[in-house]
């Protein structure tokens, strides 16, 4: 299984990259290498092309419904549903918290109600009820954030990513993380400086959970373009002794 990060801004884009997106890939028993998205925040639609053309991707897993997380669909779609080539045959399977299809919908504004039917197939979590899909078992964890969000737990070829998604210190997310080798996880928060709980991570935070959990690399992501990455990084490394590194763009890491 192999992790390429897209977008690792948090909460907008930043001048060197988007909104949270993460192209993750593994090979089933048939040597035939499936693609699927963790999250595609703003801006992300367009340096993804430089891995997988969007007709590639077999589906796209969203952590919950925040635009630095999910509107560039409303892009996706257009990629994908008015290619000169042709439209694919097959729809996009598209996982995500309650009302997806909806909050997908007004966002893009189309004047013809279920336009996105035509290219996407929308699927709602169930809380802690694996998804099998190819090669991979997707399993949502619904962590702490203003609104549904979800941890999600990648499996494939013997090895665990686990995404954090949004969200602040929860039993839910150190369930996710369990002995993960990668933890791919949001510091958006910083130590000393952002008081408010319930929201997201700060660095400190992220490596208790990523201690708590026995996970063997910690990835810290989703920082806004206002967060010092070295700060983030030294209040992590208060908290886990284990690998530390920061999401860049284009940043790809092979598991285990």
């Amino acid at each position: 299984m192999r992790l390429r990060v897209i977008g690792c801004s948090g909460s907008f884009p930043s001048p060197s990259s988007p909104s949270s997106c993460y192209l993750v890939e593994a090979v089933d028993g048939e040597d035939r290498t499936w693609r699927i998205l963790l999250d595609l925040g703003n801006g992300a639609l367009g340096p993804l092309q430089n891995y997988v053309r969007p007709e590639q991707l077999d589906g796209v897993f969203l952590s919950h419904l925040h635009p630095d997380h999910c509107v560039d669909m409303c892009a996706l779609y257009v990629a994908l549903n008015y290619n000169p080539a042709g439209a694919p045959e097959q729809r996009l399977p598209v996982y995500g918290p309650a009302n997806t299809f909806d909050r997908l919908e007004k966002a893009y504004g189309e004047h013809e109600h279920g336009s996105l039917a035509k290219s996407y197939e929308v699927h709602e979590y169930l809380p802690d009820e694996p998804i099998a899909f190819g090669p991979f078992t997707i399993t949502p964890r619904q962590v702490l954030h203003p609104v549904e969000a979800y941890g999600l737990r990648v499996e494939a070829d013997g090895a665990v990513l686990t995404y954090s998604g949004d969200t602040d210190a929860c039993p839910n997310l150190v369930e996710a993380a369990r002995d993960a080798d990668l933890f791919l996880c949001e510091a958006s928060f910083v130590e000393g400086r952002d008081a408010a709980r319930g929201i997201h991570l700060t660095g400190r935070r992220a490596g208790q959970i990523a201690t708590e959990a026995g996970v063997a690399q910690l990835m810290l992501t989703h920082l806004p373009v206002w967060n010092d990455p070295d700060v983030v990084l030294a209040q992590a490394r208060e908290t886990f002794a284990g690998p530390i590194t920061l999401a860049a763009p284009g940043l790809a890491h092979t598991l285990p």
